[in-house]
C-alpha cells in the first residue's frame, strides 16, 4: 500500500469565512436549528426521562411511564446532541465500558454528547461505538439508561424524533452490512456510527443529484480511503521517521503541538499543521493543538475525511466532491488526492489499485462506475 500526503492548501477570504461561520456554527449556546423535538418512546413504550425533572448537572436518566412532561421533552439536534430541560443526554465522564450510566449535564460540544439515531433505531455514542441501553431490560420505572455493546436488543430500540446526529441517516446509501462487507478486516476505530456521524458536517456528500451519482460519489470516497489506509486498517502514518517532516514553521501559528505531531491520521491520512489548521478550523475543532483528536476519535477521523474530499481539490482542479457530483469522473478524485505522484503515467500500479476497488465498491452498491476512471 501506498500512503499520500495532502500538499499545502491555500486558503482565501471566502474560505476563511466559511470556516468562521463553521465555527460559530458548533456554539452549543441554544438549541441548533433544524431539530426534531418530542419524546423518545423506548422498552415497554416507555419514554427516555429526567429523574424528578431535574436540570441539575449529573441527574439521572432513565425510563419512565411516558407523561408529556417538559422531563420526556427532547430536541434531537442536527449537530449530534438530544436535549433536554436545557441540558445534553451525556455519557459520565466520558466512559466507554459497558454500564457506564448516561445523566444530564451541561452542554459542552464533547464527543461524549454526541449522538447518532441510526436506521435500525438505535441511539449511538461514536465516542464508544456503543448503544444507549435500558439496564437489565427492566421496564420497571426508574431503570437506569447506561451504555452498552449494541446487541440488537430491543432494550436497545427506541422511536425518536428526527434523526439525531444525521438529520437522516437512514438515508445514507451505504448501509452498514454494505460498509462490513467493503472494509472486512478493518480496524475497530473506523465505526459506521462515527462515519454516520461526520455526515452531518457535509450534508451535500452522497446526497447530491440522482441515486446513481449519489452511491457513485460514497463508492468513490470509500474506494480512495480503503487505498489510503489498507482497508481501514492504519489509523495513523506507518513510517514513523517522517513524522518530524510535516511542521511548516513558516506559518504565523507553528506548529504548537510540536514538530513531530502532524503526521498522517485518519481516512485521507491528514498531514501537515496547516492542513491540521484549516481543517479544524471548518468543523469548528482546535486540531492545530490537538491534532491526537484524529487518532482518537472515530468521528472525527471520518471528518476529517469528508473536509478534505468536499473542500479541497489538492493537486487536481476540482475537489473529489464536484468531480463525481458533476460526473467529471473517479479519475479526477485521484488527482485531487494524490495527483502530482500517481497521476499522468506516474504511478500506474497505484492508480489502477484504486480504480479496481472503485468499481467493485459501486458493484456492492448497485450502480455502474461511469467514465473517465483514470487520470
Amino acid at each position: 500500500m501506498s500512503i499520500s500526503f495532502l500538499k499545502r492548501l491555500p486558503l482565501g477570504r471566502s474560505a476563511v469565512i466559511v470556516a468562521l461561520a463553521a465555527i460559530f456554527a458548533t456554539l452549543f449556546v441554544a438549541p441548533p436549528a433544524h431539530a426534531a423535538e418530542g419524546p423518545i418512546r423506548g422498552l415497554g413504550g416507555k419514554c427516555v426521562d429526567v429523574a424528578a425533572a431535574n436540570n441539575a448537572n449529573g441527574t439521572p436518566v432513565q425510563l419512565y411511564d411516558c407523561n408529556g412532561t417538559g422531563a420526556q421533552h427532547w430536541n434531537v439536534g442536527g449537530d449530534g446532541t438530544i436535549r433536554a430541560l436545557g441540558k445534553c443526554l451525556d455519557v459520565t465522564s466520558g466512559g466507554r465500558t459497558d454500564g457506564t450510566p448516561i445523566q444530564l449535564w451541561d452542554c459542552t460540544g464533547s464527543p461524549n454528547q454526541r449522538w447518532v439515531v441510526t436506521g435500525a433505531d438505535d441511539i449511538v455514542n461514536p465516542q464508544a461505538d456503543k448503544c444507549l441501553d435500558v439496564r437489565d431490560r427492566s421496564t420497571a420505572n426508574g431503570t437506569r439508561l447506561q451504555l452498552w455493546t449494541c446487541t440488537g436488543a430491543s432494550n436497545q430500540k427506541w422511536s425518536a424524533p428526527g434523526g439525531g446526529g444525521n438529520p437522516n441517516p437512514a438515508a445514507f446509501v451505504v448501509s452498514e452490512a454494505q460498509f462490513n462487507q467493503m472494509f472486512p478486516n478493518r480496524n475497530p476505530f473506523y465505526t459506521y456510527s462515527g462515519l454516520v456521524q461526520a455526515l452531518n458536517s457535509y450534508p451535500g456528500f452522497a446526497n447530491t443529484g440522482s441515486e446513481t451519482v449519489r452511491r457513485q460519489e460514497a463508492a468513490a470516497f470509500l474506494a480512495n480511503v480503503h487505498h489510503e489506509t489498507g482497508g481501514l486498517v492504519h489509523i495513523v502514518e506507518q513510517n514513523q521517521a517522517n513524522y518530524p517532516n510535516y511542521c511548516d514553521w513558516g506559518q504565523p501559528y507553528g506548529c504548537p503541538a510540536g514538530q513531530a505531531a502532524y503526521y498522517g491520521r485518519g481516512p485521507i491520512q491528514l498531514s501537515w499543521n496547516f492542513n491540521y489548521k484549516a481543517a479544524g478550523d471548518a468543523l469548528g475543532m482546535d486540531l492545530l493543538n490537538n491534532p491526537w483528536r484524529v487518532e482518537r476519535e472515530s468521528a472525527v477521523a471520518w471528518s476529517t475525511g469528508l473536509w478534505y474530499w468536499n473542500t479541497q481539490s489538492g493537486p487536481g482542479t476540482m475537489t473529489p466532491h464536484n468531480a463525481m457530483v458533476n460526473q467529471a469522473g473517479f479519475g479526477h478524485t485521484i488527482r485531487a488526492i494524490n495527483g502530482s505522484l500517481e497521476c499522468d503515467g506516474r504511478n500506474p500500479g497505484t492508480v489502477q489499485s484504486r480504480v479496481s476497488r472503485y468499481q467493485q465498491f459501486t458493484g456492492i452498491l448497485g450502480v455502474a462506475p461511469g467514465g473517465n476512471l483514470y487520470c
